[in-house]
């Protein structure tokens, strides 16, 4: 009986260390709103979310040769940067010190990851594109995974479709009215583009099971 519960623990005890998984290079940081919260639609958080869905953001991930864990991303903030996985956290901390949800996800086949880093890599020091339009020396933060992961004949990997900045009434946030009033051109609705929310639900990830402090 003792050598048949033993047996059990260990078993038990493999099924609850695996179930915790490790974050890898090429995972992918999906940032939604927390349950509750409204930005509004006079901020980028909310007018993301009333258009497309409460994930808002998309970031890399990389693990260097020591363990360390890297965040790669494009942000109004930072452009496109490279910063430490604790440093990533911080800047999505609210004022209230509270957390968005944070949800990993990888590829199912995630045999390129180092290309994909290597080529993202590629793009730090690019600014935030603001415009939403692709080719033009800028990235928002679908756009640069898109332009990241590619297949071996150098095929993307997430399809596009056409982009939508209308909240559920028709009606554009005032966050885009405002900000494209700004910059002087259209609201590119219905531009072929990328958002997170989209993105994440792509059949080439699956979920995994990673706590981020």
């Amino acid at each position: 009986m003792k050598r048949v519960l033993l047996i059990l623990s260990v078993v038990l005890s493999g099924c609850v260390a695996g179930w915790q998984e490790e974050l890898r290079t090429g995972d992918l940081i999906f940032v939604a709103q927390a349950e509750g919260r409204d930005a509004g639609e006079s901020s980028m958080d909310g007018a993301i979310a009333a258009a497309t869905g409460d994930i808002i953001h998309v970031a890399l991930v990389e693990v260097d040769g020591g363990g360390s864990v890297w965040v790669i991303d494009a942000t109004s903030r930072r452009g496109v940067a490279r910063r430490s996985l604790e440093t990533f956290l911080r800047d999505f901390t609210y004022d209230d010190g509270t957390s968005p949800v944070y949800t990993v996800k990888r590829m199912d086949d995630p045999g390129l990851a180092d290309g994909w880093i290597e080529r993202a890599k590629s793009f730090l020091g690019q600014p935030y594109d603001q415009y939403f339009l692709p080719d033009n020396g800028a990235m928002y933060c679908s756009e640069l995974v898109r332009e990241s992961f590619l297949d071996e004949d150098g095929d993307y990997l997430f399809g596009e479709s056409p982009m939508n900045f209308r909240n559920a009434d028709g009606e554009f946030p005032a966050y885009w009215t405002e900000l494209f009033a700004r910059l002087g051109t259209d609201v590119p609705q219905g531009v072929p583009g990328t958002n997170p929310q989209e993105m994440s639900a792509s059949p080439l990830l699956h979920t995994v099971s990673v706590s981020l402090p």
